[in-house]
């Protein structure tokens, strides 16, 4: 079994919602990471934006919340600078607070980043390092 993951808010969703497209692949991946799972306030915001009309999914991503098998591990007041130096970097992407807050997890925690966004390819830890990534092979074409 695999040691943790941080978790994108296309996976989340995914995973809450049926009808999405990666449900099965999102399933598949999540379960084979103990709980904890790892995420941000910024994910779970546009998380809980974009199942709006999924209330019984939005509850059960609060749920996993309360449950702590998603633990929320970002401040943004503690890593200011950090978010800066990537947005910055990443500024021709451009990127979201989302996508960097969970740069900066996986610069803390090591762990790979599991996510439906090709964005992610092109982001480096640290500056220089490929993150690692779960992501379905569909994305990568």
């Amino acid at each position: 079994m695999n040691r943790g993951v941080i978790v994108d808010t296309g996976p989340l969703v995914a995973f809450l919602d049926r009808s999405e497209l990666h449900h099965a692949w999102a399933c598949e991946q999540l379960r084979q990471y103990p709980p904890p799972l790892i995420s941000s306030e910024p994910v779970l915001t546009e998380a809980m934006y974009l199942l709006r009309r999924f209330p019984l999914a939005q509850e059960k991503l609060l749920e996993m919340i309360a449950r702590r098998s998603l633990l929320l591990q970002f401040r943004l007041q503690d890593e200011i600078e950090a978010v800066r130096r990537i947005v910055a970097k990443y500024r021709d992407v451009p990127m979201s607070l989302a996508d960097a807050s969970l740069v900066c997890l996986a610069e803390t925690h090591g762990l790979p980043v599991c996510t439906l966004d090709s964005d992610f390819i092109v982001y480096r830890k640290h500056r220089q390092t490929p993150l690692l990534l779960v992501i379905p092979e569909d994305v990568l074409s």
